[in-house]
């Protein structure tokens, strides 16, 4: 006899079951560790829950859900200042302000749900569905309606796994792809990578790495991230206003608070012009994957000494020289970062409106929100 899974959900940190991380640890996203940081700082309009499966007691999976507000967002990002622009944000104050997902809104991929062996992906996808039901209904004792339920960011493969009669009313979509750089087997260092280049992308290395000359990078640690914490947020919020689209803005203490809690598996860099931080990135440790994270940098030396350009490339040469398999650009900056190599992965969603005559019409509404990115795929190799 077919066992049905149970769930159940989690407001805090301390709620989780003991081993939990005998999952947790498949995906740094999903440890007890991250969710700490979440509970520490999260964004202000974002409140998270985390959802356990069970089979006879036993846990066999568990997903992270995000609520967001959108009505507490000073602005979803002031770099596209069009009619289009306007209408979004008239769409989304007035009948998507209030949005549930299982994933993760602050990361690219499919970093909602781990699950183990013993059960299919459909049925703890299916099980992650009710879920959904229970958790709209603890916002609306709250006061609290929720406009669009999502679940974001599968691979065409993970898509496979929806088909089930319970996401017939789910609009299926596209959103930006996920820039992933695979290592290759034969790269050992830096120069092995420059030397697969060909001589119009090495010509850009080059050109890159001498714009940044005066320029000195360093390892930020804890006592550093906290001593520049207010140059360090000024530097990400500039970046982060000018996106062409944000639902969230991070806490101040966001950085300080990553690496207190994942210590070497957070990296933070620095760059500094006569001793003045210009820009940082950051990096994030997650098996043999590394995970960029936020950035930030001062506009007016990023664009002088091709800043963004030569912290990718740092980027690349830190993950060949740790043995890395890979590493996850994320969204944004599409054709920057595949002069350097990465290659898009298209990324799918669905989505579903609360109410059903809205809804029916989400597949015209929804492409006309997305903003319109005009990029060219390069490819650097030989």
């Amino acid at each position: 006899m077919k066992t049905t899974l149970s769930y159940q959900i989690y407001e805090t940190n301390a709620q989780l079951p003991e081993n939990w991380n005998d999952l947790g640890s498949k995906n740094i996203f999903l440890s007890k560790e991250y969710f700490e940081i979440l509970e520490k700082s999260a964004p202000s309009n974002m409140i998270c829950h985390y959802i356990g499966l069970f089979k006879d007691q036993n846990l066999v999976g568990i997903a992270i859900s995000q609520f967001l507000d959108l009505n507490k967002l000073e602005s979803f990002g002031d770099r596209d200042r069009c009619v289009k622009a306007s209408v979004r944000k008239f769409i989304l104050k007035n009948f998507a302000s209030h949005v549930l997902l299982i994933g993760n809104n602050m990361l690219t991929g499919q970093n909602s749900f781990v699950f183990s062996d013993s059960i299919s992906t459909v049925e703890g996808i299916k099980t992650l569905k009710k879920a959904t039901n229970d958790l709209k209904s603890k916002f609306k004792s709250i006061g609290k309606k929720v406009h669009i339920t999502t679940f974001k960011d599968y691979t065409q493969k993970d898509v496979e796994n929806f088909t089930s009669d319970v996401f017939t009313k789910n609009y299926k979509y596209c959103i930006q792809p996920n820039m992933t750089f695979p290592i290759r087997d034969e790269w050992r260092t830096e120069q092995d990578y420059i030397d697969s280049l060909i001589k119009k992308y090495r010509d850009q290395y080059k050109r890159a790495r001498k714009k940044a000359e005066g320029i000195e990078k360093r390892k930020l640690h804890l006592e550093d991230i906290i001593r520049y914490e207010e140059t360090i947020y000024d530097l990400y919020h500039h970046v982060a206003q000018n996106a062409p689209f944000n639902t969230f803005f991070l806490t101040k203490n966001h950085f300080r608070i990553f690496k207190e809690t994942l210590k070497d598996n957070f990296l933070f860099y620095g760059y500094f012009l006569d001793e003045k931080l210009i820009g940082f990135n950051t990096l994030i440790k997650n098996g043999s994957t590394i995970d960029t994270y936020f950035l930030g940098y001062d506009d007016t030396v990023q664009r002088e000494k091709m800043l963004y350009l030569n912290m990718l490339y740092d980027m690349i040469a830190y993950s060949i020289n740790k043995g890395f398999k890979e590493i996850i650009f994320s969204r944004t900056a599409l054709e920057i970062k595949s002069s350097v190599g990465a290659k898009p992965m298209e990324m799918f969603g669905f989505m579903e409106h609360s109410n059903k005559h809205i809804n029916k019409h989400v597949p015209k509404i929804f492409p006309k929100l997305e903003p319109e990115i005009a990029w060219q795929e390069r490819n650097p190799f030989k």
